[in-house]
């Protein structure tokens, strides 16, 4: 089942008795769960409502057992335990021995456990091992998997309108850069931006400018504009200012490596005609960055930027040798292109 789908059959009431929730995107999953226990009703722990982590594994089935005394069901919710997290590949015995007890009275009880509970596992990471495949058979399973842009944008645009606040699509999308994908942040952020234009005023790219809290990555994209524009008062800025923000230099050369190898990675593509996104290994969520590498690596030649991976390769060399400060080899790499 899809987020989405999940989502309609919350709103409309509809509650399963079997969850697995899993996934990277933790606010929307979070919130599916306070729909779900919102939906269940009062709750009143250790009586029909019941947490299960790794210090308390071994009293989820005497909880699938035990009736709610006074109660029509008992909600149990089930996080981050050995029971499905992704783990090394060859897992310790008496973690195989849960796996199957619990897979097995799962598959040997479900129509008691259905009658009498709500049974919510919960993880980020899952590892499609025998629990799973019940879960998967008797039950409702969910990856919050992070989501694509159309779909993020969306959401941001709800929240805008319900607070009677208006964004065009390019602002959006030039927030959504600008701020990441992920949603709690993405929420943080709005919200700031709602405050700030408030009713019915109009958020612009300079407000987002002004009072967002850019991505690492974004500002890497910012400090790359203005070098291919061999703006290098600009270029000096942005690097002085992740500095200012405490990034760890090591990070930030690192970083600006890992993103001038992608857009020679583009020009190579477009020069042999392969696929950029597998290239990139672009998530879904991340395919509007395809035109902005495009769009970047055309400010440099296919040698240009062979020479500044050089420079960047070098200068890693001399700084672990104590030759250079990194950050006056940056401001050369820098000035060195611009000039």
């Amino acid at each position: 089942m899809t987020v989405n789908q999940l989502e309609k059959e919350l709103k409309d009431g509809n509650l399963t008795s079997i969850y697995l929730l899993y996934g990277k995107e933790t606010y929307l999953l979070e919130n599916a769960v306070k729909k779900i226990k919102k939906l269940f009703g009062n709750l009143v722990e250790g009586l029909n409502y019941i947490k299960i982590d790794n210090a308390n594994l071994d009293s989820l089935i005497p909880e699938l057992q035990t009736p709610s005394f006074g109660f029509e069901k008992k909600l149990i919710i089930v996080k981050d335990t050995d029971l499905l997290k992704k783990q090394a590949k060859k897992k310790a015995q008496f973690i195989i021995d849960k796996i199957e007890k619990v897979a097995s009275y799962i598959s040997e009880n479900i129509d008691d456990i259905k009658e009498q509970n709500i049974l919510v596992f919960i993880e980020e990471d899952v590892d499609k091992n025998k629990l799973y495949k019940e879960l998967e058979k008797v039950g409702l399973v969910c990856n919050f998997e992070a989501e694509k842009l159309p779909e993020i944008s969306k959401r941001i645009k709800y929240i805008c309108n319900a607070y009677s606040v208006n964004i065009d699509s390019s602002t959006l999308n030039y927030f959504i850069e600008s701020c990441g994908t992920n949603m709690q942040d993405l929420i943080n952020e709005i919200r700031k931006l709602i405050e700030y234009v408030g009713k019915e005023g109009t958020i612009k790219k300079e407000d987002i400018d002004l009072l967002s809290t850019k991505q690492f990555e974004s500002v890497i994209f910012d400090l790359t504009d203005s070098l291919g524009q061999k703006n290098v008062s600009k270029s000096l800025e942005v690097l002085k200012n992740l500095i200012y923000s405490k990034e760890p230099i090591q990070k930030i050369l690192i970083t600006l490596y890992n993103h001038f190898k992608k857009l020679y990675i583009v020009k190579l593509c477009e020069k042999y005609k392969k696929d950029l996104s597998e290239n990139l290994k672009l998530k879904p969520n991340q395919m509007f960055l395809v035109s902005k590498y495009k769009r970047q690596s055309s400010y440099f030649s296919e040698n240009e930027l062979r020479n500044i991976l050089f420079q960047f390769v070098k200068l890693d060399e001399e700084y672990k040798s104590g030759i250079i400060d990194l950050n006056i080899g940056l401001e050369s790499v820098i000035c060195g292109y611009c000039c």
